[in-house]
């Protein structure tokens, strides 16, 4: 709404401009016609991404204040010593033409891609707060903020141009003087213009600087939590690897990819608009300046002539760049994805080193890495290959601009057709139009590593939604209890890729009573267990769970998070939950007296602690947490029978109101439970669970 209102408004603004040219006849018909083109870029632009209208919004406040300098010139009330200052009509219609740029690049898909991921945070509506010098504490949304900081940096990067272009009326002034041997002209020209120049120049650059790095931060804190918060919730992150590999390494994608993405998406969209900017300040001084060259070696005028020779250079450039660099972004992706495989394998490793030791692994562990780290070295060989290609071209090419402006106005100088200052001039406004045409050019490498960043990104993103859509399609329902049972029915579980495991109906657990499952391995005992928990839900039917109680489940391989002792035994309580003493009692109670005392020690306890230990640090976790129900999926079989036997005493003292729910093959843990569920093949050939009636006690 705000854009259309806008868009009526500059055209408003637009006839009426229109209206006093034709009248005064003072007023250059660029003006209207560049503000009447605002007003359409407006009204196309309303339902592009936030983070372009940012652009056009900020663009559209410059026009209004060129616009402004140039009404106020045309009417004479410009003071003689700033009317170097008013920027020619040809300005708005560059901002303009920017405007229309934006909207047309909005339209691109990939660009869509972009800003979608970009708007997640300055459209965000989560209240947040900035400290801002000599103003205090400003409380916000973070959107808001992420928004004013953006639109003072994209102010700045205005403001560098227009002192550039101020910059290049001071180089040739100075020339000129030093041609006329004018002491006086030459050292006014140093001290009373080059130097507060260049004072405003740095202290707009150390704030550019502050501000930048604070936007960036709060960019990607906002999108890391955002991202982690989809990854890990509702046990997405777990799903994520049963599905398949569309997102490998989420780590990365999160901490590397992200950080990244921000980086990159800044950097290119400031670097675009700066050197569009620059584009159209110069081109203007680029045209005048060569209003009356000729074709070399004729007569024949050609109005702006160095301004097509720079288009036609740079065209060139760019074409024979995107040729040789374009392979470059397949490579980056390949790259980022051998990297984190092969950090991923050390870090595996560093997990499991006494299993390897054990094992004697070692050789086959180097080898694994050894090939892994052949296949980096492989892809990184292709880059550099194809980047001395692309590096050599450059090089040639920019060598090259050195000195084809002096090759082009050294004829003109010669002659007498411009001073030695406008040859400078020509040659500083040839050049900055050169850069900005080489925009491309020199970003290429930045640009095709951003595609590669982006492409994870958006993987990653599409693996969440593949997760969700599946979990909509097929998913294992689960609804409160019309009583105080587990209720199992119509049950069917299945694998990730739809093939039925196995089936269940009309099962129940019942409060109170403590219950074993058993049966062969594969036959989807855990499964049914992770159905239950909510984390697995490929599959049909239903599981009424009692409304209002907790569940907790102990694998058989305990997770063991890094920190201290106590982060691992209260997990995933959170920080002070429980106190000192309910935590060593615990510990003690599982049959851990040894840990006890050494709850503030840091060690990697999963691999300090054996497997029987971490089994009764589960334990211990569950009588801190005093779960309602509690699945034991072979969470005590790495201990010996002995010991199995007290932890089952313990928990049937410690937790006399939890009802325990046990998958085991030992014989003996038939005792400790007051019911058995067997899982038996079915004629269909699918597993389901059947009531196993316990032996009588002996007389």
């Amino acid at each position: 709404m705000f854009m259309v209102k806008a868009s009526i408004g500059a055209g408003l603004i637009g006839l009426a401009l229109l209206a006093l040219h034709f009248v005064e006849g003072n007023l250059s018909l660029l003006l209207p016609l560049a503000v009447l083109g605002l007003s359409l870029a407006l009204y196309l632009s309303r339902d592009i991404p936030k983070f372009l209208k940012v652009f056009i919004g900020v663009l559209t406040a410059v026009e209004a204040i060129l616009v402004a300098l140039s009404l106020a010139d045309a009417a004479g009330t410009v003071p003689e010593f700033l009317t170097a200052y008013v920027p020619p009509a040809s300005m708005p219609v560059g901002a303009t033409i920017f405007a229309f740029v934006i909207y047309c690049v909005s339209r691109i898909p990939v660009i869509r891609t972009i800003m979608r991921i970009a708007d997640r945070y300055f459209t965000s509506n989560a209240p947040a707060e900035i400290k801002i010098p000599l103003i205090g504490t400003v409380r916000a949304s973070e959107g808001a903020i992420g928004t004013a900081l953006l639109v003072f940096l994209i102010l700045i990067n205005l403001g560098q141009v227009a002192l550039n272009v101020r910059l290049n009326f001071f180089g040739r002034d100075m020339f000129n003087a030093l041609q006329d041997k004018d002491a006086g002209a030459f050292w006014y020209q140093l001290f009373g213009v080059f130097v507060p120049l260049a004072a405003v120049f740095v202290t707009v650059a150390m704030v550019e600087i502050v501000s930048q790095y604070v936007l960036r931060i709060r960019w990607r804190e906002f999108l890391n939590r955002l991202y982690v918060h989809e990854w890990l919730s509702d046990g997405t992150h777990y799903r994520m690897q049963l599905i398949g590999r569309e997102a490998d390494n989420p780590d990365q994608r999160i901490a590397e990819d992200l950080r990244s993405y921000i980086d990159q998406t800044y950097t290119l969209s400031m670097g675009l608009m700066n050197q569009s900017a620059t584009l159209v300040s110069f081109i203007a001084i680029l045209w005048s300046l060569s209003a009356g060259f000729t074709l070399p070696g004729s007569d024949v005028p050609v109005p702006g002539l160095l301004v097509w020779v720079c288009i036609a250079y740079a065209l060139l450039g760019t074409w024979l760049t995107h040729v040789i660099g374009r392979p470059l972004i397949a490579l980056y992706f390949q790259q980022e994805r051998v990297e984190a495989d092969y950090r991923f394998s050390l870090a595996r490793l560093r997990e499991y080193t006494e299993q390897v030791a054990l094992l004697g692994g070692e050789a086959a562990e180097e080898e694994a890495l050894n090939n892994r780290f052949a296949r980096i070295v492989q892809n990184f060989m292709q880059i550099v290959r194809r980047v001395m290609r692309l590096q050599i071209f450059q090089s040639t090419y920019f060598q090259a601009n050195v000195v084809v402006p002096y090759i082009l106005t050294a004829p003109y100088y010669f002659i007498g057709k411009i001073t030695l200052g406008q040859m400078q001039q020509t040659v500083g406004a040839f050049s900055s139009v050169q850069g900005a045409l080489d925009f491309f050019i020199t970003s290429y490498s930045t640009i095709a590593n951003y595609k590669a960043v982006v492409d994870r990104l958006t993987t990653f993103e599409a693996a969440v939604e593949t997760v969700h859509r599946s979990d909509a399609a097929n998913r294992v329902q689960l609804a409160p209890s019309s009583n105080a049972d587990l209720n199992v029915s119509g049950l069917q579980v299945a694998l990730p890729d739809g093939r039925v495991l196995m089936r269940a109906d009309g099962v129940a657990f019942r409060q109170g009573e403590t219950t074993l499952l058993t049966g062969p391995s594969g036959s989807g005992k855990s499964t049914l267990f992770r159905a239950i928990s909510g984390i697995w839900p490929f599959g049909a039917g239903q599981i009424q769970v009692p409304e209002s109680q907790t569940m907790m489940l102990l694998p058989q391989r305990p997770y063991i998070p890094q920190g201290s002792l106590r982060e691992a035994v209260t997990y995933p309580g959170t920080h002070g939950e429980y106190d000192d003493v309910k935590i060593a009692e615990a510990l003690r109670a599982a049959k851990l007296p040894a840990l006890a005392d050494r709850l503030d020690e840091e060690r990697a306890w999963s691999q300090t602690l054996s497997l029987g230990e971490q089994q009764r640090l589960a334990i211990a976790r569950a009588l801190l947490a005093k779960p309602d129900w509690l699945f034991l999926d072979e969470a005590t079989a790495a201990l010996d029978e002995p010991t199995e036997a007290e932890i089952y005493e313990v928990i049937r003292d410690k937790l006399p109101e939890a009802t325990v729910v046990s998958i085991g093959h030992r014989s003996t843990l038939a005792a400790f439970h007051d019911r058995r569920i067997d899982m038996k093949k079915m004629d269909d050939g699918l597993y389901a669970p059947v009531e196993k009636r316990q032996p009588e006690p002996a007389a």
